[in-house]
């Protein structure tokens, strides 16, 4: 059932490019129990739309919701213009401010002479116009082309409805180009790609074919590069792919053999595609990469800060907090305050942490700040939730992602912190630099003013970003920016291993005691046919020691396969979380969802406060006859953040009994399991390795084959991204 609420639209609250608005609405009638609380009050709506018209009467198809943070509100997914049928409607809908010119008196005649069909008749002929008496004709022009337009929105959003695109993309299309919208599928339906953002290739793609758009028509071919390049950065990592690689990506996915580079030519011409030696690049990211290379041309640049007591406040800081700095922390710590901007890197235990919150407290007590100036001029980041956490931990201060840093809005797909309105913050430390894409890097750069200093800490060994680029990587490389390497190991305990193994993979030296055990490590042999049922026997008796789900990590690098992810997380859910009456479940395709479940984030989420990566526990889940929605509702404690997902939500999570090693960085666990299989083979490399060692706190459980373990940290063979940053960073330096 569809439920509604209909009624007259009050005003707007937000109203973005793309049609989406949060508005006041004043409710008449609805067809749904709770709501009827509120016939004749003004209830809070949201959603995508053309035009709202006070004077108009409109049913609102959708759901009520209690926003965590925005109270009660009406999401709206679907919606109509009711047209007004009755005499008086008519009369009050012609002489409304819709229609300058037109008083009440003139709307009576019309309505006298053509009858309550008036508005349908007037589209359908204008002529029937001229049978009003006093009625001039350029006034009943007037009245027929803003009825047009009145109605023009509506056919157009149907027609793109019955293309394939959904309510909201038809909205968002139509809101782009308006009157021209009809005249955009006609001449090329592909231009939406390029200005429309949030409407796929593969649905522009399917409704070009119901307007009999050829497969080999040039307009198609080229959309299909600029997709294809979009698509395949993202799952390798490359900032610019070669000739071979978008020909083979076109045949491969879109069986589109291209015998001549006419169409590639045409989008450099355009500019569409930036061609640099053999690479090609999309321009947003040639851009970003260009950006990136100017602003840290001009930061290297500039004079430093200069500050006299530095050596006594790093004294007084060890006294404080019981340390004894080392030369290359101490190094560390008066760069970093000195430099416009700074890198410091090191593996495990070298204390990158500690020289964060050193550094703060130094800048405090040399600037004079008081805690909440200090938090005012200070910004402390990290790519995820868990890493910023972390920060947060350690230095007692306010730490955020890096999207809600620079306040992303869901609805315009923007940084509302970007080059027109930047952040005041004089110094900012960004942590788990290596996690960090090209694109979110630059939108970070063009957030912050040109005198911010900027310090960057991260791991180079560890796995490269998720999305374009190797940021860390490259700028380390490039050895333009002063760059401090922590060597020295401080969080290594007698008898303890995890350290010593994490720089035994690091440098390819295995020592023949990893399969000794330690009292942090042990690695427990055996076949990969008997790793899945030896990985049970182990988490049965980790939980038998006290040990839940919150404090234990297992992780992989393979989704698919018999020791893969998918497979292996139903086996812990019977072990970490089973079967109980008194807890609620819902299943959803092959998955079973409970409540207590250990649950991983998929997708960034800024609005709620969640990002990929994330770990959560279902805290309740409530049936559709019991919820506001009339659907199936999961709620996940995020660290006492508390987010609500319905079915449209559910493929943004997934089980994290056992998570991807990808999807584990930026994170620490009390205790790390890690099967070794050979079923992983292609995927066990040594930087895979290193960054999966590296989670574990306190212990470290391998489980598996030892030859494939000892194999795969000599194995350097990880995928070398494509990307040109180190080499035009090195040119732009030395010119």
């Amino acid at each position: 059932m569809k439920y509604y609420i209909k009624g007259n639209y009050r005003k707007s609250i937000f109203r973005s490019d793309k049609g989406y608005i949060i508005g006041l609405f004043k409710v008449r009638d609805t067809n749904k129990e709770n709501l009827k609380d509120y016939i004749n009050k003004t209830i809070t709506f949201t959603g995508y739309f053309h035009d709202l018209n006070e004077d108009d009467t409109y049913i609102l198809y959708g759901e009520d919701v209690n926003h965590p943070r925005y109270g009660f509100q009406f999401q709206v997914s679907a919606y109509e213009r009711v047209k007004p049928t009755d005499t008086e409607s008519i009369i009050e809908f012609l002489s409304s401010d819709l229609f300058p010119g037109v008083g009440e008196k003139m709307a009576k005649t019309i309505v006298e002479v053509l009858g309550n069909d008036a508005l349908d008749k007037i589209i359908k002929d204008k002529s029937c116009l001229m049978l009003v008496p006093k009625l001039p004709q350029k006034k009943a022009e007037k009245i027929y082309s803003i009825l047009l337009r009145y109605d023009e929105s509506h056919n157009v959003i149907v027609k793109l409805n019955e293309l394939g695109f959904s309510t909201k993309d038809s909205l968002i299309i139509y809101n782009t180009y308006g009157s021209k919208t009809q005249q955009i599928l006609d001449e090329d339906i592909y231009r939406i790609i390029k200005e429309v953002n949030e409407v796929s290739f593969s649905k522009i793609d399917a409704a070009a074919s119901i307007l009999g758009y050829e497969k080999n028509d040039k307009r198609r071919i080229k959309a299909a590069i600029i997709y294809l390049i979009q698509t395949i950065i993202y799952q390798t990592g490359d900032t610019f792919l070669t000739k071979d690689m978008i020909y083979n990506g076109l045949f491969n996915n879109l069986n589109i053999k291209l015998d001549d580079d006419e169409c590639l030519e045409e989008l450099i011409e355009s500019n569409e595609i930036i061609k640099y030696e053999e690479g090609y690049y999309l321009k947003e990211i040639w851009d970003a990469e260009e950006n990136i290379i100017n602003k840290l041309h001009f930061l290297t640049n500039r004079n430093g800060h200069q500050y006299k007591d530095i050596d006594k406040i790093i004294e007084q800081l060890e006294k404080e907090n019981e340390k004894n700095y080392n030369e290359k922390q101490r190094l560390a710590i008066t760069k970093a305050l000195e430099s416009n901007i700074l890198i410091i890197t090191g593996g495990p235990g070298t204390g990158k942490t500690t020289i964060i919150k050193a550094i703060v407290e130094a800048y405090s007590k040399l600037n004079r700040y008081d805690y909440d100036t200090l938090v005012e001029k200070c910004a402390l980041l990290a790519p995820t939730g868990r890493a910023s956490k972390r920060i947060s931990e350690s230095t007692l201060l306010p730490a955020s992602t890096i999207h809600r840093f620079l306040k992303w809005n869901k609805e315009t797909g923007e940084f509302m912190v970007n080059e027109k309105k930047k952040s005041k913050v004089e110094l900012v430390i960004i942590d788990e630099v290596s996690m960090i894409d090209i694109c979110l890097f630059n939108s970070l750069l063009n957030g912050l003013e040109f005198n911010t200093q900027i310090i960057l800490v991260g791991d180079y060994n560890q796995l490269p970003s998720v999305g374009p680029g190797q940021i860390l990587k490259d700028l380390i490389g490039s050895d333009v920016i002063d760059t401090i390497h922590l060597d020295q190991l401080y969080r290594q305990e007698e008898d303890s291993y995890i350290t010593t193994l994490a720089y035994e993979i690091k440098d390819s030296e295995l020592s023949e005691t990893f399969l000794e055990t330690k009292s942090d490590y042990t690695f427990l042999k055996c076949s990969s046919e008997s790793i899945k049922q030896n990985l049970r026997n182990l988490c049965n008796q980790v939980v038998n020691k006290g040990y839940d789900y919150k404090r234990v990590q297992v992780l992989a690098p393979m989704y698919k396969g018999e020791n893969g992810i998918d497979l292996l997380n139903m086996e812990l859910q019977d072990i970490f979380n089973p079967k109980d009456e008194t807890k609620r479940e819902i299943k959803y395709g092959d998955v079973t969802f409970r409540e207590n479940d250990k649950i991983l984030q998929l997708v960034n989420m800024p609005d709620e406060n969640v990002f990929n990566g994330d770990i959560g526990v279902i805290k309740y889940i409530k049936y559709g006859n019991t919820s506001k929605s009339g659907k199936n509702e999961i709620y996940v404690d995020f660290d006492g953040n508390t987010v609500k997902y319905t079915p449209k939500d559910f493929i943004k999570i997934k089980h994290g009994f056992i998570i991807s090693i990808h999807k584990s960085q930026g994170s620490e666990f009390e205790m790390v399991i890690l099967p070794i299989s050979r079923s992983y083979y292609r995927m066990l490399y040594k930087k895979l390795i290193y960054t999966a060692v590296t989670r574990a706190k306190r212990k470290l459980i391998l489980i598996g084959e030892p030859n494939v373990f000892a194999k795969s940290t000599y194995n350097d063979n990880e995928y070398q991204r494509n990307s040109n940053l180190l080499q035009k960073l090195m040119y732009r330096f030395n010119k």
